[in-house]
């Protein structure tokens, strides 16, 4: 089922989200549904808040992009079309400090609206899958930017917070259009 996706401004973008303790039928279909909302709007990652609900849980799938980065799951390498796409309950990250990258990034929150974020490269993520069962993933390049994108949404970090100032002054007349859009619909709905 597609879910809506809410807009920059909406209050619950900002919300950290609460940890999952309940591993049920219900979480794999908002799982399922996550996915389906993300392809649909031709995404690469989706995080609960995005669709209005302040919990841990966010998809990333890459099939479609070019293998610019590495992975180990678990300590092993599977291929990428066994772990994706890939859903994270209560994942909790840790990053090296170096190398970090400079690259663009979007956001189905922030429709047309795109600009560059310095992260780290490498990073480490502890998370459980839909079942409960407790997993660790080791990535590198897009997956491990990916990654850190959708835990910044679970716990109500945007990706124009992590963006210098320079670049986040270019795009103030889109940010300052976008929540006009956003308060203009939340009106229409009450």
């Amino acid at each position: 089922m597609l879910l809506q996706i809410v807009h920059f401004n909406d209050p619950v973008l900002r919300k950290k989200g609460e940890k999952i303790i309940l591993f049920d039928a219900s979480l794999a279909e908002l799982a399922d549904n996550l996915v389906e909302t993300m392809h649909a709007a031709g995404g690469i990652g989706l995080a609960a808040q995005q669709i209005g609900r302040a919990i841990q849980i966010c998809v990333v799938d890459l099939r479609q992009t070019e293998v610019d980065y590495t992975w180990r799951l678990d300590s092993k390498k599977p291929p990428k079309e066994l772990i994706m796409p890939l859903t994270l309950v209560n994942p909790s990250l840790t990053a090296e400090r170096e190398p970090t990258t400079k690259s663009e990034e979007g956001c189905l929150s922030f429709p047309d609206i795109r600009g560059d974020v310095i992260r780290p490269d490498q990073i480490s993520v502890r998370y459980q899958d839909v079942q409960g069962h407790a997993h660790t993933l080791e990535c590198t390049g897009l997956l491990s930017r990916c990654v850190q994108h959708e835990a910044d949404h679970l716990n109500g970090v945007l990706f124009i917070d992590r963006m210098d100032k320079s670049t986040l002054a270019t795009l103030e007349p889109a940010l300052k259009a976008l929540k006009k859009q956003t308060r203009d619909a939340k009106k229409k709905m009450v």
